[in-house]
């Protein structure tokens, strides 16, 4: 396996992860009372909206080759530090 497929592979696996995170957030602002609901539900919004360019990215990431796909990686790099730290802050609140 590549540098670039291993990279990819632990990618796709915090995505799965995240978005296992982002549903159980969801069932939690399901349950919570109306106004609550609310902002749970901008906040979902919104790291769903994150999730998607993080998948975005590394749909990207898949179209350049493996001698080029390292100017990309800092790109990645960023938008999955932002996501986990939204991931992060959010579940700390959904409590």
């Amino acid at each position: 396996m590549s540098m670039k497929e291993a990279y990819m592979k632990k990618l796709q696996a915090q995505l799965d992860e995240w978005s296992a995170k982002i549903d159980l957030l969801k069932a939690k602002a399901d349950s919570a009372e109306a106004d609550t609901q609310i902002a749970y539900y901008k906040e979902i919004k919104e790291l769903r909206s994150m999730q998607q360019k993080a998948s975005d990215k590394l749909s990207e990431l898949k179209d350049y080759g493996d001698d080029t796909w390292e100017d990309l990686k800092a790109g990645v790099d960023n938008a999955w530090q932002s996501l986990s730290n939204a991931v992060k802050s959010a579940a700390s609140r959904f409590k």
